[in-house]
């Protein structure tokens, strides 16, 4: 199947590329001299990472905007976010009748002689243009520490609520908004917490803005066009004093201690030999950019990141990653959707030439 652009993901990323491709031109037909575009979905159902979030998760302590493209959101505040952002963005799909193909599960994007290639589990693609907007949901990130623990163990990923740790003694590691989710629901569920993380956390005083989000997103900007790995957008705000972090405040569970030296049958303990006796661990400790179906375009660069300028890689300047370093939050998404869509609405466009051979 020949297409001009593949969207990979539909995320708030993917969701708003294709709508800004729709917006300039793209599967609008014959007449506006742009060709099709497919979205390719690994989700059974609309909602892309939202519809695996834990169903103690509710919209008053969802972290960040996540406004789609001329379509705001209104809805409860009490609704789980794993069920009020899926019905968002599938009437948002209907509404703007986004070409979404799901499950459709890529599995590699090469170079063709003139187009790429992207090879799924139901057929391939020949695209003279991709935007991958896959997120990072599917790579949670485990650090390891020496030693085997005999308890439980789970990632963020997997949390689906307090209820399953009642009366457990947990650790919580990590720094970020998700450690503050458990924190709170645990507080006067769990028989005891312990929260560690390997810096102090930073509280940010004040509100966040604006300007305050151009300058966290031109911090993580300046890292991917370099080519390095980048930060999430998250962990270079800080905590803020949302209703999560006030909610683990007032349950006493924001005791943080400095992160552990090693995991033991029983628990955790730290160099010093201090023991702390646990019955699980939940990792907190945020997700990698999911994106080992690139791995034959060859991007790396030397300092282990892609080197992106805007959307576009440099190695590829057919591919953009919408989604990765600056754009890996809902705060950036959508700028970055429009961005890419426009940048290959440029790219693409029929020479006059070519135009006039029609």
């Amino acid at each position: 199947m020949d297409v001009d652009v593949v969207v990979i993901g539909a995320g708030q990323a993917g969701l708003s590329s294709a709508y800004f491709l729709r917006h300039y031109g793209f599967g609008s037909g014959s007449g506006s001299g742009f060709g099709s575009f497919v979205v390719l979905d690994a989700e059974r159902a609309p909602g892309g990472a939202w519809q695996h979030r834990s169903p103690s998760l509710t919209m008053a302590e969802v972290h960040g905007i996540f406004d789609l493209p001329r379509a705001q959101f209104a809805g409860s505040t009490d609704r789980p976010a794993n069920v009020a952002v899926p019905a968002y963005f599938a009437a948002y799909e209907k509404q703007y009748d986004l070409p979404i193909h799901r499950p459709v599960r890529v599995e590699s994007v090469s170079r063709g002689d003139d187009r790429l290639i992207v090879a799924t589990d139901h057929g391939t693609w020949r695209t003279r243009a991709v935007i991958n907007a896959t997120g990072t949901w599917r790579r949670p990130y485990w650090p390891y520490y020496p030693g085997r623990f005999g308890g439980r163990q789970l990632h963020y990923a997997q949390y689906r609520g307090p209820g399953e740790f009642a009366g457990r003694r947990v650790v919580v590691v990590g720094g970020g908004a998700s450690a503050a989710h458990v924190l709170a629901d645990l507080g006067g569920v769990a028989a005891d917490t312990l929260w560690v993380t390997r810096r102090p956390p930073v509280f940010r005083e004040g509100p966040f803005g604006p300007e305050e989000g151009r300058a966290v997103v031109a911090k993580v900007d300046e890292r991917v066009r370099a080519g390095l790995p980048p930060q999430s957008v998250v962990s270079v705000t800080g905590l803020t004093y949302s209703a999560t972090v006030r909610r683990a405040m007032e349950t006493g569970t924001l005791d943080r201690r400095p992160m552990f030296a090693r995991l033991t049958h029983t628990g955790v303990e730290w160099a010093g030999g201090d023991a702390w006796p646990a019955d699980a661990i939940v990792w907190c400790t945020g997700f990698r950019a999911a994106l080992s179906h690139l791995a034959p375009l060859n991007l790396r660069e030397r300092g282990g990141g892609i080197r992106v300028d805007g959307t576009r890689v440099v190695a590829a300047p057919r591919l953009h990653l919408v989604g990765y370093g600056p754009s890996a939050s809902t705060v950036g998404a959508n700028r970055a959707g429009r961005a890419a869509a426009r940048e290959l609405r440029d790219a693409l466009r029929p020479s006059p030439a070519a135009s006039g051979a029609r």
